[in-house]
């Protein structure tokens, strides 16, 4: 996708009921939130009509119901993410990210042969 998102706490929490499973209901969507977050319908209904507006959700008329679904996958919103923390906090230095993430993660093995992989893939680029 073109567009870059930024998603606030609410919208992840959104986003990722939806990914989850979708297409969901609104009624699904409100009760999911409420078990998890303890959401009012209100807050549910606010945040799904803001996130349409935004372009992050869309829906389709259901026979009884509006089926809404993600706009964006996962990957893509992880990934602007990912960029955005790059350059906001480590000024576009993987390096320097890497060394901060590391020693706190205690990398496994499985995790080290997974980062060789991703970079024999790219080819150093």
């Amino acid at each position: 996708m073109e567009e870059k998102f930024s998603l606030n706490n609410s919208e992840w929490e959104i986003m990722e009921c939806l990914w989850e499973n979708s297409p969901k209901t609104i009624v699904q969507m409100v009760k999911e939130m409420k078990e998890k977050k303890d959401w009012a319908k209100s807050t549910t209904n606010t945040m799904i009509r803001r996130m349409e507006a935004k372009g992050l959700i869309f829906y389709e008329q259901g026979e009884k119901a509006r089926l809404y679904f993600p706009k964006i996958k996962r990957e893509e919103i992880a990934a602007n993410e990912a960029q955005t923390l790059l350059h906001k906090v480590f000024h576009g230095q993987i390096g320097l990210m890497l060394s901060a993430l590391v020693p706190q993660n205690n990398l496994t093995d499985e995790d080290i042969r997974e980062l060789e992989d991703i970079l024999h893939k790219t080819g150093g680029k």
